[in-house]
């Protein structure tokens, strides 16, 4: 028995991992705008929460650059005191067992891998559509790290004015349209027009965003999450128009696109890393 934790800068979810399934599962506010220390203790009471003497290890996903090897995290996103923590360290030395901790992207595509859309796929990347854009990516069954855990940071690569977070994720509805993406989807379920069309214009960045991605990894599936992946229905007919561009048709045609549908897959992933 393992615990998994996904730590965000909005919520602190974990819970016991037992042959695929999740237990004693627990979540938090995250205390994210307190002192450094505030957020550990909290994540330190949490797992006292659930922990007990059958659990063998701990993992965590954080949404920031690891250094996995060490399990130090860096500049936290949407934890501004958290620059350098030396995670893994703390947690060992609380809990007497062995800790590992990676990105939080990283553990979103292990738990694909392993319990969710990408099983029997020996290359996947899956692409978190939310707050941010980032990627796990899956090559020949194991996940790519990179040499500092930076693999998959596709929402920094350059597009357009800015990055292609700034078109795939929930910034783009403020920054561009003046709304939220929760207000554009309700709207949009409701028929409204304006809120459709912003909806087809996402539909298009994402579908160059996926272009990138079939270039440099050429995966067999791509696995969806995150909040924006939630209406993939209004955006999908201009994402799926625009890979018709893409110069190679046959690598099109056999590419899978999912969506993500198990509401834990980051837990179950963070529990994969030990």
């Amino acid at each position: 028995m393992k615990i998994g934790i996904d730590l965000g800068g909005t919520n602190i979810r974990m819970g016991v991992v037992e042959n695929g399934n999740v237990s004693r599962k627990i979540a938090q506010l995250c205390k994210a705008n307190e002192p450094e220390n505030i957020v550990i203790d909290q994540i330190k009471s949490m797992i006292r929460e659930i922990i007990s003497p059958d659990i063998t290890s701990i993992g965590i996903g954080v949404p920031s650059v690891v250094d996995a090897e060490r399990g130090i995290v860096y500049n936290v996103m949407n934890i501004p005191s958290w620059k350098e923590v030396h995670l893994k360290e703390i947690l060992e030395e609380e809990f007497k067992i062995p800790v590992s901790v990676n990105n939080d992207c990283n553990c979103f595509a292990l738990g694909e891998a392993y319990y969710g859309e990408a099983i029997g796929y020996k290359d996947a990347v899956c692409l978190a559509l939310g707050t941010g854009v980032g990627a796990g990516i899956i090559i020949d069954g194991k996940l790519y790290n990179g040499g500092n855990t930076g693999a998959g940071e596709i929402g920094s690569l350059p597009y357009l004015e800015y990055d292609y977070e700034s078109y795939c994720s929930s910034s783009y509805f403020t920054r561009v349209h003046g709304t939220t993406g929760k207000e554009a989807f309700d709207k949009a379920t409701s028929g409204d027009p304006e809120a459709l069309e912003i909806w087809k214009k996402i539909g298009i960045h994402i579908g160059n965003l996926v272009k990138v991605i079939l270039f440099t990894y050429d995966p067999s599936i791509i696995v969806m999450g995150g909040s924006i992946s939630n209406a993939y229905s209004f955006f999908a007919p201009t994402m799926m128009d625009t890979l018709k561009t893409f110069p190679y048709t046959e690598i099109v045609a056999k590419l899978q696109i999912r969506l993500s549908t198990k509401e834990d897959i980051s837990i179950l992933g963070a529990s994969l890393l030990h």
